[in-house]
């Protein structure tokens, strides 16, 4: 077995090795960095809503009526009437029977697969799912297969040769890939659900809040609400806050109220942050504008780049610009930070080797003339930095 420091040199080697770079102070688009200011595209706050004042206002009623903390598992003493609320809500918002919410999105996937899923039974996964899916699938006992990104022809292909195996089949995806910012067939995925006989979980944690007429996600945009079994997401990302959530049928979630280990053994969500999210989902409906800017600004920055040259995925606000090897990846981020701009380089394992890429994550601050300039400043990266889209 490797060794930490020989893990840790071997990181540092590579130039994979991960550190801490703690902020002094963070609002809206800017990020403070030791003695500098800088724009912020690694947030995930897309919609502005964690420095909204009714945001800001619930949280502080909650925590004084409350206290600080939920104090208690949901089974024992943490269970109080507010977190039925925001479940209540969830259950609307997704057109689903029923809610339950969790502490993150991590303990939510890793919980919920673990908990529907078990040995004999297989699971199909898109080969760029988060983390947290793999992680909660291999918890499971359950065989785990990832079809190509995207490819529902390689998951059908798959599905003819193994459906005969296994009891129970579950799909697996998400509705906006965080690092790739592209979204799936959801109907294609749906037809083939149901001439295999399986079930289909998405994981909605990059589109809650922006897509949709009442701000859901992209299954309420496609109309498919009743067809996707599984619908989870997160409220850390578009809702500005905290914790996560499952949208299901009411059987289902019982289900997991007496199965689900991260639910069961979790303090549950503390008050403030509950109220918080109260607030968050109520804005989508008072203040739809914000999304509507959102991917505005999105697409104005994504068309630029696509102008400019660059190899530029997605469809979505988030935009990774591919640039290849580690080295040009490391030196474009420190190019952008010199400029004034807090773009972080991903590089395996958060995405495939030889796919390192720095990622532009537009939120609702964004002006367009901050994103007009910042294509001004990419203009100006040296020859030996750029990658374009048909070199690469």
């Amino acid at each position: 077995m490797e060794g930490i420091e020989e893990f840790l040199n071997k990181r540092n080697k590579e130039g994979l090795l991960r550190i801490l770079r703690p902020a002094s102070y963070r609002k809206d688009s800017k990020i403070y960095i030791g003695d500098r200011e800088y724009i912020d595209f690694s947030s995930n706050d897309y919609l502005g809503l964690s420095n909204h004042p009714k945001v800001i206002e619930a949280a502080k009623e909650g925590l004084i009526k409350y206290g600080a903390s939920s104090s208690a598992s949901r089974l024992l003493s943490g269970d109080l009437k507010i977190h039925h609320e925001l479940e209540d809500a969830i259950a609307r918002l997704k057109n689903k029977e029923r809610g339950l919410i969790f502490s993150s999105g991590y303990q939510a996937n890793i919980g919920i697969l673990s908990s529907f899923c078990a040995a004999g039974d297989a699971v199909f996964c898109d080969r760029l799912c988060h983390t947290s899916i793999i992680d909660g699938i291999l918890l499971s006992g359950a065989r785990l297969f990832r079809f190509r990104h995207n490819d529902t022809g390689h998951l059908e292909e798959i599905l003819k040769k193994q459906r005969g195996r296994f009891k129970n089949i579950l799909i697996v995806t998400e509705t906006i890939f965080s690092m790739d910012g592209d979204r799936p067939d959801l109907k294609a995925l749906i037809n083939i659900k149901a001439r295999y006989g399986c079930n289909l979980m998405v994981d909605e944690a990059h589109a809650t809040g922006i897509y949709g007429s009442s701000g859901s996600g992209v299954v309420e945009e496609e109309g498919l609400s009743k067809e996707v079994d599984y619908i989870m997401g997160t409220f850390s990302k578009a809702l500005g806050s905290f914790g996560a959530y499952l949208a299901a049928s009411k059987s289902e979630i019982d289900y997991l109220i007496n199965k689900c280990r991260s639910f069961i053994y979790s303090t549950a969500l503390p008050p403030a942050i509950v109220c918080a999210n109260l607030a968050s989902i109520k804005l989508l409906s008072e203040e739809p504008y914000r999304r509507i800017k959102l991917l505005e600004s999105a697409k104005f920055l994504r068309d630029g780049l696509k102008t400019k040259g660059f190899d530029v995925r997605g469809c979505s606000q988030i935009i990774p610009l591919v640039t290849g090897d580690n080295e040009r990846t490391v030196a474009f981020a420190d190019f952008l930070k010199a400029k004034g701009y807090w773009v972080m380089p991903i590089r395996p394992p958060t995405v495939p080797e030889g796919e390192s890429r720095v990622r532009f994550s537009v939120i609702f601050n964004h002006d367009i003339s901050v994103l007009a300039r910042l294509l001004d400043d990419i203009s100006t990266l040296p020859d030996a930095l750029r990658v374009d889209a048909e070199r690469s």
